[in-house]
C-alpha cells in the first residue's frame, strides 16, 4: 500500500479522476459537517450525469459491481473534497464506509464488490483511508442503481 502524501495524484495515476461533486437529487445535503465529523450522503455510480450500472447483480456481474463501487466512491470523494480542501489536507481519517449492493435473491458477495472502494481508499490515503465498513445486499436502490455508497470522515 502506497503512503499517501498526495491522494489526488495517487488516484489519477490509477486512472481514478474525481468528477465535480454531484448535486443532490432530493431534499438532502450532499454532506453535513458536525464538528470534525463529515457525513457524506449515499452516492450512486454516476459519471457525467449518467448511471454507469443499473439493475441487480449476480455472481456473473461481480467485476461490473466493483467498477460501480469505484464510481460511487469517486462521487463521495468529490463531495468530501469540498469539506476537506482541494488536496484533502484537512482529512484526518475515513471512519466508515457503508455500501449497498442490489443483489439477486441470495446474493452474498456484496463485501467483495465493496472491497473495490475500500482498496481505493487504502491506496489513496494510506493509514488515513483505513475504515470500518458495512456491506449490505438489498433488493433495490434509487434510480435502479446497482451500488450505493456513503462515507463518514473525520477532519482536523
Amino acid at each position: 500500500m502506497e503512503q499517501a502524501s498526495n491522494p489526488l495524484e495517487i488516484l489519477q495515476r490509477k486512472g481514478w479522476t474525481l468528477p465535480p461533486a454531484p448535486a443532490p437529487a432530493g431534499l438532502y445535503q450532499p454532506s453535513v459537517r458536525q464538528g470534525q465529523t463529515v457525513y457524506i450522503s449515499g452516492m450512486l455510480p454516476l459519471w457525467e450525469g449518467q448511471l454507469q450500472q443499473t439493475g441487480s447483480i449476480d455472481d456473473s456481474d461481480v467485476e461490473e459491481g466493483r467498477e460501480a463501487a469505484r464510481f460511487c466512491l469517486r462521487n463521495a470523494l468529490a463531495v468530501l473534497q469540498k469539506e476537506a480542501g482541494e488536496d484533502f489536507g484537512q482529512l484526518e481519517q475515513i471512519l466508515f464506509l457503508q455500501g449497498y449492493v442490489w443483489g439477486v435473491e441470495g446474493f452474498s458477495r456484496s463485501p467483495e464488490i465493496l472491497n473495490a472502494a475500500s482498496e481505493m481508499l487504502n491506496e489513496a490515503f494510506g493509514e488515513r483511508g483505513r475504515h470500518a465498513r458495512a456491506a449490505v445486499s438489498v433488493n433495490g436502490l434509487p434510480k435502479e442503481a446497482s451500488v450505493e455508497i456513503s462515507l463518514i470522515a473525520a477532519l482536523r
